[in-house]
Parts: structure tokens; sequence; C-alpha cells
């Protein structure tokens, strides 16, 4: 029987994502660690450029087992120090004795750490530009479908389909700029010794630190206490959970176009080989936009431990190592897969055209009361007699469930002002989308200059 308990292991998460934050993968980014700072002491004159090459051979090589390291720290009853001994008798020659040489735990750790949230956030930058040419593939392919727009679940006035999807891109567009911007705040590393100071390091202290986060492609903490500052583990997991809330807020919206009573998009569904319920079958689900909604809430979960790991005793504590080790690899392995979801949600949508039509025609022409006033302004008529004018018959439209055209044209009040034929033109949808389709366009155009890609 399987011992495994939490649903990343069986169920969501992508091997890619998963595999940054394995347990091997862990120890060999700390190996990896181990080996640079070997390398920068022996730059330095301190060790001999053949012991660091022994440990960074041992660092880049298999022999180090966690089964070995899991032996030994049930003795030391510390992980870290159990990988150190490990690689220590992986060591041939003098090259042991310079294994962790000035560091303290958390240096390996932190750093490591780093690593792993820039292997990451790569990831996360990928995903979110695939995401990003699928909106807007698809809002240039729906840049002129009529659609009604709505405000507080109630039917508002026309937009196309493609300037709804427009908005999405301007949101991810700017978390592309967030993740780019923070990623050198978020992959900070430290080797600054047992309280920050560096004093086991020596003279070349600073000189090290520098060495280590450049050869491994690094910043570093410039004033660090035991820990790199976790004020940036906080607006990294922000971020995170915050990207996580954007694609719920586009999981809810394919959600609600799916209901029955609407029905204007529908996620793919195999009608050959899917079930969308074990008693209904006729069923089709949003399960893909609802296994986000679900996994955001999950994600932004992670935030309240990250806030309360940030608030450290002096200069650390150990209250934060055990939370991380839960926040990290989860929201890492929630956000990629809630984005991988989404990409396959909206690169496979099925847009019901017809229905949207039909749900414009549904509105009894009520949709277009503003333009009807705003036409109204434009012939001479005061705002605010206009919108009573409109108001009223609107009133008599919903009341009567007759076209709005026709209560406006047995008023004496509008036929002074319009013609038959005047009135038919404002009220028709397809000319009141005011910039959507511009919008569409300027957004697709964005993407193409982000991604360098043609659409």
């Amino acid at each position: 029987m399987s011992d495994y308990i939490c649903p990343l292991d069986y169920r969501y998460g992508r091997k890619e994502m998963k595999d940054i934050f394995a347990e091997e993968s862990r120890i060999k980014f700390q190996m990896l660690v181990e080996a640079a700072l070997a390398r920068a002491h022996a730059d330095l004159g301190e060790i001999s450029k053949e012991d660091a090459a022994e440990i960074t051979r041992v660092a880049e090589s298999n022999e180090v087992t966690v089964e070995r390291i899991k032996e030994i720290e049930k003795f030391t009853n510390h992980d870290l120090m159990a990988m150190v001994k490990a690689m220590t008798e992986k060591c041939s020659g003098e090259a042991g004795k310079y294994v962790h040489l000035g560091a303290t735990s958390n240096d390996i750790v932190d750093t490591a750490s780093a690593l792993q949230i820039k292997a990451a956030l790569e990831l996360v930058a990928k995903d979110v530009d695939e995401f990003l040419y699928t909106l807007a593939k698809l809002a240039k392919q729906e840049r002129d479908t009529l659609e009604i727009g709505r405000t507080h679940a109630q039917f508002a006035i026309p937009i196309t389909f493609g300037f709804k999807i427009a908005g999405y891109i301007a949101e991810m567009l700017r978390y592309k700029q967030r993740i780019e911007e923070i990623m050198p705040r978020a992959i900070a590393g430290k080797m600054a010794g047992a309280v920050g100071t560096g004093a086991a390091l020596g003279e070349n202290f600073m000189k090290i630190q520098i060495a280590v986060m450049s050869d491994l492609g690094l910043t570093y903490e410039p004033a660090a206490t035991q820990v790199v500052g976790r004020d940036r583990y906080t607006e990294l997991i922000c971020l995170m959970a915050t990207l996580g809330t954007s694609l719920e807020r586009f999981a809810t919206e394919v959600r609600n176009l799916q209901r029955s009573e609407i029905g204007e998009v529908s996620e793919f569904f195999d009608v050959k080989h899917q079930v969308g319920s074990s008693t209904m079958a006729q069923k089709r689900n949003p399960i893909n936009s609802e296994n986000v909604c679900g996994l955001a809430r999950v994600l932004r979960g992670m935030v309240m431990p990250t806030f309360e790991s940030q608030v450290l005793w002096h200069e650390r504590d150990l209250s934060n190592s055990s939370a991380e080790r839960f926040t990290l690899p989860h929201v890492f392995t929630l956000i990629d897969y809630m984005l991988y979801k989404m990409n396959k949600v909206f690169s496979g949508l099925d847009v019901h055209r017809d229905k949207m039509l039909k749900n414009i025609e549904s509105a009894h022409g009520l949709i277009m009361a503003e333009p009807v006033m705003m036409a109204f302004v434009g012939k001479g008529v005061g705002r605010q007699d206009a919108h009573e004018i409109v108001r009223e018959a609107s009133m008599v439209a919903e009341d009567q469930e007759r076209q709005l055209k026709d209560t406006l044209w047995e008023r004496e009040d509008v036929r002074k002002v319009f013609t038959l034929e005047e009135l038919d033109k404002v009220m028709d949808p397809a000319n009141y989308t005011g910039g959507s389709k511009a919008i569409v366009d300027k957004m697709v155009d964005a993407v193409e200059c982000a991604l360098d890609k043609k659409v």
C-alpha cells in the first residue's frame, strides 16, 4: 500500500516542477553550493585547486545518496550536517577536510533554496508566456464576437468576447513584469556564517560571498542574519497567491458562462470517452476551471504561515524551517499546475457565438438603453431629461416583456427626435462596442511584442 497522503504526490502537479523540489534535487542543490564555496576558497588560495575540484566532483556525481544521508542523520539529528559528512566520506585525499569550510547550515540551505526558487520562477515565467500566447490567439479569434457585458450579474451593454479576453491579457502581462522584477530579490543566497558577520570565513568573507553567488548565478543578502531576509519569501509567496487568484477569476468566469441558463462558452469535452457524472449521463462539467478555483484557495492558505515565518527571534530561530518545507514546494507546484490547467481550458474553449446572440436578443433591447440616451444628448436633449425618457420606456418594456424599441417608439417625445431608421441604427448592438476591437488589437500587439512572437 502506498504511504502517500498529499495529493501533490499522486494527483496534482507536473513532474518538471516537482522534480525541482524533490528531496534528491534539494540535496543536489545543497551540494552544488558546497562545491561553489570550495571553489571560492581555492580562488583565494585558502585551499588547493585540487581539493576544490574533488569536492566539485563529488557534488556533481551521484555518489552521495539520500539513503546514506538518512543513515547518518539518525545519529546527527541534523540533516545538513548529515549531508556534509556523506560528502566528506566520498572525497578522496585531503579534500573532505574542506567541505563546508567557514559556513553555517543556512548558508547552504538558503542558497540552495534560492537555486530552487530560480528554477521554479523560470518555469512559472515560461507558463505565463504560454498562457499569454493562448489568450492572445483567442482574443484575436473572437475580436468581433458580440456578447453581453454584465455587471452585478445583470445584463449591462454590449462588448465583444475578444474584449473580455483582452482584459485577461492585460492582467497576465502585469504578472510577466512582476516575475521579472521579483527575480533578483527572490533568488538571494548568503554565505555569511552563524549570525551573518562572516567571522568564520575570515578577512575574505565578502569576497567569498560574492564569488559563491556569482558562480551560482544568484544575488546575495547584503546584511544577513543567520538567514536570508524572509521578507523576500513573503513577497514571493504573495505574488504567487495573487497570480493564483487571477487564475481563479478567469476560471470563475468560464464556470459562470458555462451555466445552463447562460451557455456562452464551455470547456472542451471529449464526447466519445469523457464522463461528466456517474449518474447524470448528460452532464458536461467545467471540471478544470473548478479544479483551479479549489487549488487557488489552498494556494492562498500558504500566505499566512509565510508571513508568520518572517518573524524570527533575534538573528534567527528554527520556526520557519518546518513551515517552509511545506510552503515553497506546494506554492510552486500548485501555481505551475494551475497555469497549465488554465492554458488547457482557454486553448480548447468552445465559444458558442449563437448563444451569445440569443442572449443579446433575450434582453429585448434593454441593453441598448445607454446608447439611446447618448443619442438623445447628441440631438440636443439634456442628459437628465434623456435619462428619464429612456428609464420610463425601459420600465414599461421590462414589466410588459416587450421590446424597448417598441415602448420608445410609442412616445411622442421620442418620435420628435428620431426617425425609425435612426432608432434602429442606434439600437443595433454591433454599433455600440466602443473601443472593444481596438483594445483587442492593442493587447494582441502587446503580447507579440512581449514574447517576440507572432500570434
